[in-house]
């Protein structure tokens, strides 16, 4: 069967992969010059199952007000003429109530565990390297507060397979001697010693190489126009490559266009609930070995996670709900670099930092869609949030048996909400 995937990011090259594994013949679509150049070209590099928890909480709402008013807010929500944001944030305030966080955290936590097991095999499989560590990762907390909330989401991790303990200050520094820079400020840590972290751009750039000597089809600098639909089988894409407009036949098209999957289907009268927010990185010279973390952490007051790729410090967080703008926000950046540097002050070559800002594809529950549609032939790959890079391999494995026909227990499904 020849299947099109849309989008040769971390989610759309990991399932031509699968799917070559599967014995489909497959054809990559990719706007861009190569793969890995939007939202997964300098993420924060975490493989990360204890970051799942939703951001809609019963707790968000007031956090979401307290925010709504300060400049170095972890995540501000930018109104704007836009029903589809609207939309979204209603949805949002609906996936606060306590019964649906508790579930949608359960189902993130269950494909963050899957997707982690299917990363471990396929790393075996292949011998590909990305900069990865396994050496865990690290939430660290400089808030009392905070701190004792972590408490109850950390126990119902563990009750689902995810060893996220709770640990001291103490045992925080000798498991990262990096914080005892910042030791004074610290409330206590919790420790997932099965997550890891590397470069999700190397690994993307990696496996679409090794994709492509199996055989995979890249159509680079190609957009994607529309898709082409008889009666309610979707049978192909419409492209645009430099100019001339043709049309790619297949039998299936997988849609892993991360925030444009969304306008894309609505022709087709698909409203799917995914939305962009803007994220921001910086990345920096390690400048001191001995004074650099190498452990991955999280710092959970600012929202912010902290990752060792080869000889630099990637750090990235900040959301913005505010439409389609990639522009980057200089006070941002500068924002994770104070912070970085206060924690760190010797670690980084900090006048030689690198910025950034990407898309992160998110859905109000925080639950991504992988699976089938009403439309025969149409799967759906996207809506990862922050957590595309944490669960590419697991949804890629899921869309896999979709496509064949397994039904599978994951409940991960396109339904309409």
């Amino acid at each position: 069967m020849h299947v099109a995937v849309l989008g040769a990011g971390v989610i759309g090259t990991t399932t031509a992969w699968y799917l070559r594994e599967a014995g489909h013949d497959v054809t990559v679509v990719e706007r861009r010059g190569g793969p890995a150049e939007e939202t997964s070209f300098a993420n924060g590099g975490q493989i990360s199952v204890s970051h799942a928890e939703p951001w809609a909480s019963p707790g968000a709402p007031a956090q979401l007000l307290r925010w709504l008013f300060r400049p170095d807010a972890p995540l501000r929500f930018r109104p704007r003429l836009d029903p589809h944001q609207w939309a979204w944030g209603l949805r949002f305030l609906n996936e606060c109530r306590s019964r649906r966080y508790v579930r949608n955290l359960e189902t993130v936590v269950r494909l963050g565990l899957h997707s982690r097991a299917c990363l471990a095999d396929l790393r075996e499989r292949t011998g590909i390297a990305y900069h990865q560590r396994r050496e865990g990762i690290l939430h660290f907390y400089t808030n009392q507060n905070v701190y004792a909330g972590a408490h109850e989401p950390a126990a119902r991790m563990r009750a689902l397979g995810c060893e996220r303990e709770v640990i001291d200050v103490a045992e925080a520094v000798a498991r990262e001697r990096a914080l005892a820079q910042v030791r004074p400020e610290l409330e206590g840590a919790t420790w997932t010693p099965g997550d890891e972290s590397g470069d999700a751009h190397v690994f993307t750039t990696e496996l679409a190489a090794m994709a492509e000597a199996q055989g995979v089809r890249f159509l680079f600098d190609t957009h994607v126009m529309g898709l082409e639909t008889r009666g309610r089988t979707v049978t192909g894409v419409r492209l645009n490559q430099a100019g001339a407009f043709t049309s790619l036949a297949a039998d299936a098209v997988v849609v892993a266009l991360g925030s444009f999957s969304a306008p894309l289907l609505r022709p087709l009268g698909l409203n799917l609930p995914v939305y962009p927010a803007r994220g921001y990185s910086v990345t920096v010279p390690v400048r001191d070995p001995e004074r650099a973390y190498t452990v991955s952490l999280i710092d959970d007051e600012y929202k912010l996670v902290y990752s060792r790729l080869g000889d630099e410090l990637r750090v990235a967080g900040m959301a913005e709900i505010d439409g389609w703008r990639q522009d980057i926000d200089p006070a941002r950046c500068r924002q994770i670099l104070d912070r970085v540097a206060h924690c760190f002050p010797d670690a980084g070559h900090w006048n030689q930092a690198r910025f950034w800002a990407g898309l992160r594809p998110t859905t109000p529950s925080s639950v991504p869609f992988v699976g089938t549609t009403p439309w025969q032939g149409l799967y759906l790959n996207t809506g990862h949030g922050t957590l595309g890079w944490t669960n590419a391999c697991g949804s890629a494995a899921l869309l896999r048996d979709r496509v064949a026909g397994e039904a599978g227990r994951s409940g991960l499904d396109y339904h309409g909400r």
